[in-house]
């Protein structure tokens, strides 16, 4: 048996990247898998990946509250409540201090701080007992990048939440906890800089600065928040996993 057989999750920015690779590894443990995002195109793509059988898309977006009504609906419908939350989209751009704008700053906490928290808040229904919380963090949210100053302070939020939320939810057994992630190779990544030569030369500075010399691919970070959403971490909650190659630790 998997380690999530006959569990029912659902991921955030499921279509790509981490979130993908995250779906797809909690499908092959055992798990139906409910992801949602902004793009169609990418989640029908990514139900034909995982497995039409094992996942089903709800197009939404995190910072629309209807939308995340009418993704639980879809979960209540199911029946089987929810076991697993990877409340995984966010948002990034690099913009130094003196170029932030209203819509900049409202943009990154509307989506990374106001969605992750409604996400999770609407969720409560739907959780049932013993269920774990994972939230996206970030290796910004300990460091002084500069330019991404916005984002990281979302990121530091995401790993506040976490400690709160393991708190206030420990009474029902739900776990709550983040992770980390270091430079990751992702849509996500590349898309920070202007052109693919730009993206090309980021990721090279990027992986010079990990101690293991290289970025992370999605699958390895799936491969933390699988052993975040299991039994495996019965044991840990309030708590933020760094899978970042040592970055943030050496």
């Amino acid at each position: 048996m998997g380690l999530l057989e006959g569990k029912t999750a659902l991921v955030t920015g499921g279509g790509t990247g981490i979130g993908l690779a995250s779906a797809k590894r909690m499908a092959a443990e055992g798990a139906h898998v409910f992801i949602t995002g902004r793009r169609k195109t990418e989640l029908d793509a990514a139900v034909e990946a995982i497995g039409a059988e094992t996942a089903t898309a709800v197009v939404g977006d995190i910072s629309n509250l209807d939308d995340l009504d009418r993704l639980y609906e879809a979960i209540r419908a199911r029946g089987k409540g929810l076991d697993v939350l990877f409340a995984n989209a966010s948002i990034a751009e690099f913009v130094p201090l003196e170029d932030i704008t209203e819509e900049h700053f409202d943009i990154h906490f509307g989506v990374n701080v106001r969605g992750t928290l409604f996400t999770v808040q609407k969720a409560l229904p739907v959780l049932n007992d013993g269920a774990s919380v994972i939230l996206n963090g970030s290796t910004n949210a300990d460091s002084g990048a500069p330019a991404f100053g916005v984002y990281a302070a979302s990121k530091a939020a995401t790993r506040s939440f976490a400690r709160t939320w393991a708190n206030e939810l420990k009474g029902r057994g739900i776990r709550v906890n983040a992770i980390a992630p270091g430079p990751t190779e992702t849509p996500g990544l590349s898309g920070l800089q202007a052109d693919a030569e730009q993206a090309a030369e980021f990721k090279q500075y990027l992986a010079s600065q990990v101690p293991l010399g290289r970025l992370a691919r999605p699958e390895e970070i799936a491969a933390a928040v699988l052993f975040l959403a299991s039994g495996q971490s019965s044991f840990i909650t309030g708590s933020s996993l760094y899978v970042d190659g040592g970055l943030n630790q050496i």
